[in-house]
């Protein structure tokens, strides 16, 4: 399985190329974050007016008493004690102490009324409003929640974007999108002028699933705040799947004016790579690593267009530099290494990356390219042992491991060896489709038509659609010229499932001739043999030409199959047969 550039998944660049430039950096394919930062925060509001009270013996019993308590592991009791504390004092110091330790037991009932006492003494307190919007929204109450994120709202008179922003978390958690959405557009109606109000709508609005209402307000954030990054990244993401092209002249036009917006350029060049514009991802990525040279991440990502280009000794320069920046997930570089020099023909250095490879997602396949490596050099039993050695995740694992296997004894003509590996993974995985399937290949080839059979028939019985099975089975009764109806009919109903498969097209071509159809069998032969000029292909048309009187075409088709194919025994019997 020689590395092809098709071998070079669009999945994994993408997930090569998700990591961002900086390590606090979103990945701005999915959740776009609000840079908050950028928003000048509100002067603090003023102290609430406390209650002038003398720390009496039981008050202070009391206080000692909620503190032991939760010390003590009963952090209810200690919530109570202070609610009630809180109730008789009349101190929103003390309702937001119990608020808080009735919200940490997860006394939702005990913290809606210690926040709702809170803010009833404290009527600006931000906290307060924040906690208990949280908790009504957290509990399906959005109706209740309304006037507290009103009140949080009108605690920002001059900066309600930033408070647009805090509300937003919020509201997200809750599970009924769209009414969040309409809730946020009636908040958000007072204040056209704000961004952040804009914003926070397209992301609901993205949320509920509503793409062109989304669109539209995240248009309008940016003709508002075209400086804002967060806005063309949303905007962006929303052209991504329906409107690839408009998100990249978007991307490419904001570049253009703030060259040095990392979450923009990635995923600008993101885009770029699922529209398989390689050399201009690369271009973009390269970009990021010049702007941070010691990321492993992008060097890794530009290695791999390099690898999807074809450009093989770039590659392998650019996944060296990947490990000597100390990429964490070393394994992916080797694995990639390995494959990359195995496309440039060198096996062992192929061999030596592949071995390094220890952990993560790829050790499975790599254990198997270095098995195949080694069986390639001759060494058969270490190849086996090789594969004995390797951990398999799942019966589908398992069952390639034994085929790997027996077909590294089938290429050292060990068939009976191979077949014996095939039936002790049947003992175990007796209804395996595929270990069925090639275990009835092998005692076909053994000479075993009755346990081919058995098998075959099970595949089909495990497995109704195997169109193979089918036609193997089909096959092998027309080949040796018995029960011809039978045959022709499992072959004719491999070709209904799988009507444009050369293999079973000359299945049925072969039942043709055996039942004496022969112009019938030249039509699907030749087809057949159009599609894919195999040699045993070759063979029966020959054949069935030749019967059909058509001795030279009949001795061309051999002709031109022996030359590619000269040491096919099919082909070499057939010819024998018909010109000794």
């Amino acid at each position: 399985m020689i590395l092809k550039r098709s071998a070079i998944t669009l999945s994994m660049l993408l997930a090569a190329c998700a990591h961002a430039p900086q390590q606090k950096t979103a990945e701005p394919a999915s959740k776009p974050e609000p840079q908050v930062e950028r928003v000048e925060k509100p002067q603090e509001l003023p102290k609430p007016e406390l209650p002038k009270l003398e720390l009496t013996g039981p008050m202070l019993y009391k206080f000692l008493l909620g503190e032991v308590a939760n010390q003590r592991g009963m952090p209810e009791l200690a919530a109570q004690i202070y609610l009630d504390l809180a109730s008789s004092t009349r101190d929103p110091r003390i309702a937001g102490r119990a608020a808080q330790l009735a919200y940490d037991a997860h006394e939702m009932d005990k913290a809606v009324a210690a926040f709702s006492l809170w803010l009833e003494l404290d009527p600006a307190s931000l906290p307060a409003k924040q906690m208990l919007s949280l908790m009504l929204v957290a509990g399906g109450k959005l109706d209740e929640a309304r006037p507290h994120i009103e009140g949080l709202l009108a605690a920002y008179p001059d900066k309600v974007g930033y408070a647009f922003l805090q509300i937003y978390p919020l509201l997200a958690q809750h599970p009924d999108k769209d009414a969040v959405f309409k809730l946020l557009q009636e908040l958000a109606q007072p204040y056209p002028k704000s961004a952040e109000a804009h914003w926070v709508l397209a992301r609901a609005a993205q949320a509920a699933g509503k793409r062109e209402l989304a669109l539209d307000e995240a248009r309008q954030a940016r003709s508002l705040r075209p400086e804002w990054e967060v806005t063309t990244l949303l905007e962006a993401q929303l052209l991504q799947r329906e409107s690839p092209q408009q998100a990249l002249a978007l991307l490419k036009k904001y570049l253009a004016a703030f060259p040095e917006a990392n979450e923009a350029r990635l995923l600008y060049a993101r885009i770029l790579l699922e529209q398989k514009q390689f050399a201009e991802s690369r271009v973009e990525f390269q970009q990021l690593l010049k702007a941070h040279p010691e990321n492993a991440d992008l060097a890794f990502a530009v290695a791999m267009l390099s690898l999807e280009m074809g450009e093989l000794e770039r590659a392998e320069s650019e996944l060296q530099q990947a490990l000597a920046k100390g990429k964490k997930d070393e394994d992916t570089v080797y694995y990639y290494l390995g494959q990359l020099l195995e496309a440039k023909k060198d096996n062992a250095g192929a061999l030596q990356n592949y071995r390094k490879v220890q952990s993560g997602e790829h050790v499975y396949s790599a254990r198997l390219r270095a098995a195949y490596l080694i069986h390639k050099e001759g060494k058969l039993e270490e190849a086996r042992e090789y594969l004995h050695q390797t951990v398999a995740q799942n019966n589908q694992q398992r069952v390639q491991l034994m085929l790997i296997e027996a077909q590294f004894l089938r290429d050292a003509k060990q068939a009976a060896a191979a077949y014996q590996v095939l039936v002790q993974g049947l003992e175990k995985l007796p209804t395996h489709p595929d270990l069925l399937y090639e275990a009835a290949m092998l005692a076909s080839m053994l000479g075993d038509h009755d346990a081919f059979e058995q098998m075959m028939r099970k595949v089909i019985q495990v497995k109704p659609d195997h169109a193979q099975a089918y036609n193997a089975l089909g096959y092998d009764l027309l080949d040796r010229n018995e029960r011809l109806q039978e045959g022709m009919s499992l072959v004719e109903k491999a070709n209904q499932m799988v009507p444009d498969d050369a293999a079973i097209i000359d299945s049925v071509g072969w039942g043709h001739y055996r039942l004496g159809n022969l112009s019938k069998s030249l039509e699907f032969l030749r087809r057949a043999y159009s599609a894919n000029p195999d040699p045993e292909i070759a063979a029966h048309l020959g054949e069935v030409l030749w019967m059909h009187s058509e001795k030279e075409q009949a001795k061309k088709i051999w002709g031109d199959a022996l030359k590619a194919y000269p040491d096919n025994t099919a082909l070499q019997a057939v010819m024998k047969k018909f010109m000794p």
